[in-house]
């Protein structure tokens, strides 16, 4: 009987560690299965873009997110907001250098960051600067180009670049008929608040009037303003034909563009995947060269079927005859800089 009870008490210390055992293994499983869950969370980040998805820089936004999500295997997930649903360009620009986090990438002119300091960038808004697309090429696959990405970490915004693009030259329109440049004395033109952009527009004879982008349908329909600028692609694709049927083709700048990440949403990334970003960055890139021209081409057979007075522009040295002034005040604190990029054509 003794040996009986011995027996089953070994036994059931025997049943007993087992039974803690498989507890134990139950735990770890499950576990590592909570952390396999919380490692296969794909991280979203809102992608901002103020124009439509049918855009030269709508489409370059959603290749640019085809292209991070395959190559992070979906582990990154680009959100795109259009039509400036979350706001302008400067309202976005706002919200993520003073900490917001409800975009993470933004696409942007060029010369919106000359607000927050950015003086190397703002060289890419000087008029007449570009002779051509192929010449802005030469700069943005130059090794001047990381330079002027990088800026905003230079001057301590919390921003990185992540490719640069381009939308096409940027022309005027306005409400009434313009056929010549004497015909911009007095107009109100809007503008957004840019140092190179008002004396642009001074030195052309009109008056610059500041006015959002989200406002500027109704500011060029209720007469706040008679005429603005935009390239020839936007100037469709958001309806100003409507309410501004002359578009003067002066090209006084070519629509620099890129795109910017904030250091937060870069902080959530890992190596692997901030790789991807980049060379979905690269990859973009050589996209929007690609698309621009076409695009572009396309838009303005499209306009001149549909009844918009064109003018052209044969001979744009008495325009940029009349930025003299703006050019040489906001190119000579980097003058040398400048030049290179003059000789990059």
């Amino acid at each position: 009987m003794k040996k009986f009870l011995l027996v089953m008490l070994a036994a059931l210390l025997i049943l007993t560690g087992c039974a803690k055992k498989d507890a134990a293994t139950q735990t770890t499983s499950a576990a590592a299965a909570t952390t396999t869950a919380k490692q296969a969370a794909p991280v979203k980040l809102v992608y901002a873009e103020v124009n439509p998805l049918d855009s030269i820089v709508g489409m370059t936004a959603q290749y640019f997110k085809e292209q991070v999500e395959k190559l992070t295997n979906g582990s990154v997930i680009i959100d795109i907001q259009a039509a400036g649903v979350l706001g302008s360009e400067n309202d976005v620009l706002d919200s993520m250098i003073g900490g917001g986090t409800s975009v993470d990438i933004s696409r942007i002119s060029a010369f919106a960051l000359t607000s927050y300091g950015a003086q190397k960038s703002k060289l890419l808004s000087i008029p007449f600067t570009f002779e051509s697309r192929e010449h802005f090429w030469n700069f943005a696959n130059s090794d001047l180009a990381p330079e002027f990405l990088n800026e905003p970490q230079e001057i301590g915004l919390p921003l990185r670049g992540l490719f640069y693009g381009e939308e096409g030259f940027r022309h005027f329109f306005t409400v009434k008929p313009v056929k010549t440049l004497a015909d911009f004395k007095g107009l109100k033109l809007r503008v957004s608040n840019d140092p190179v952009m008002n004396g642009m527009v001074q030195g052309l004879g009109a008056s610059p009037t500041v006015v959002s982008f989200g406002e500027l349908y109704s500011a060029l329909q209720t007469g706040v303003v008679d005429g603005a600028e935009q390239p020839i692609a936007n100037y469709r694709s958001n309806a100003f034909p409507e309410v501004a049927n002359t578009l003067i083709l002066d090209g006084h700048t070519l629509g620099a563009i890129q795109a910017v990440i904030t250091d937060t949403a870069w902080n959530k990334l890992n190596d692997e995947q901030r790789a991807a970003l980049l060379e979905a960055g690269r990859l973009t890139q050589a996209y929007n060269a690609q698309i621009s021209a076409d695009k572009e081409n396309q838009v303005l057979d499209l306009l001149r079927a549909e009844g918009c007075n064109i003018v052209e522009v044969t001979d744009k040295q008495p325009w940029a005859d009349a930025c003299a002034k703006v050019i040489s005040e906001q190119t000579k604190s980097n003058a040398t800089l400048y030049q290179k990029i003059k000789d990059l054509k």
